[in-house]
């Protein structure tokens, strides 16, 4: 039901599988998009002109599967595979039939950018058949930035300013829109920003964890890192702190019996002195007093 009434698509299920049949879902608002993810049992869907007619989108869709891939049929023989980790850039009110790969469940997000000629800086989209996002060098900060818009734990200091960023990404990655163009690129790097910082998610508790090695895995200078983080809140530096300041404040709770020694060293630090310093500097105590409060608020 919520299928048909938000998305105007059909499922269809065999009646036998209906007793059987679970699913969740969620959405929320970001910016002027909509992020939606789904957990299911495998099931076909179609967007029909049917219903297109009755619930029109008017709005550029980017969807990851990330579970539970299938088949894609968008008419004229064009029949294409999705498996898991794979993503689509696709306008929202063009026929579709969805059959899946398996019996197994699925997992999808998707983002829905309602089309803004201004906002997509007057690239066409609403002739975008749904088409596998290919791998190139934009893959990684496109999936980071898609990430950071589809978590909802995700801190974003603009809202809109990313959805505009992922939009135009999209519309690039389908040829519509040049690489070069200043709003592109300013895209690209608030997309190699959100990917620096899950590397350094990732990483944080290397004590040798520096610019230069986040800057190689992403294939970019330390200069062009740096520039990365110019517009953000918090430098390279003060954001791989804080990060490292938040991991040891839970470890503070959740593991009492871990020295506070132990806890600076497995959160990064090679210095006492700095996060003593940078954890008064967060929380207005000390380790030691922030642990005998027994709090994470």
């Amino acid at each position: 039901m919520r299928g048909k009434s938000l998305f105007g698509v059909t499922i269809e299920l065999a009646a036998e599988k209906r007793r059987a049949f679970k699913g969740a879902f969620q959405a929320h608002r970001v910016g002027s998009a909509m992020t939606s993810e789904m957990r299911a049992s495998a099931y076909h869907v179609s967007r029909t002109e049917a219903d297109i007619a009755r619930i029109a989108g008017d709005s550029l869709c980017i969807a990851f599967q990330v579970k539970g891939g299938g088949l894609l049929d968008t008419g004229g023989d064009r029949v294409q595979s999705f498996k898991d980790g794979d993503m689509a850039i696709s306008y929202s009110d063009l026929p579709y039939r969805a059959t899946p790969g398996g019996h197994d469940e699925f997992h999808f997000r998707v983002i829905t950018v309602p089309f803004d000629n201004e906002l997509m800086l007057g690239g066409q989209t609403r002739d975008l058949l749904a088409t596998r996002f290919t791998e190139t060098a934009y893959a990684r900060p496109f999936r980071a930035l898609f990430n950071a818009i589809s978590e909802r734990h995700a801190h974003l200091a603009n809202p809109d300013a990313e959805v505009a960023h992922i939009a135009r990404l999209a519309i690039m990655a389908r040829g519509r829109l040049a690489p070069g163009m200043p709003e592109v690129r300013a895209a690209l790097r608030s997309g190699l920003r959100y990917a620096a910082e899950e590397i350094m998610a990732r990483d944080k508790h290397q004590q040798k964890l520096t610019p230069a090695k986040v800057a190689l895995e992403l294939g970019i200078s330390v200069r062009q890192l740096h520039v990365v983080f110019e517009h953000a809140e918090l430098t390279f530096a003060r954001t791989l702190a804080s990060m490292r300041i938040s991991e040891a404040r839970r470890l503070l709770v959740e593991r009492p019996a871990l020295p506070v020694t132990e806890v600076a060293y497995a959160c990064g630090f090679d210095s006492l002195a700095t996060f003593y310093r940078l954890f008064a500097g967060a929380y207005g105590m000390a380790p030691g007093e922030f642990r005998a409060s027994g709090s994470l608020h």
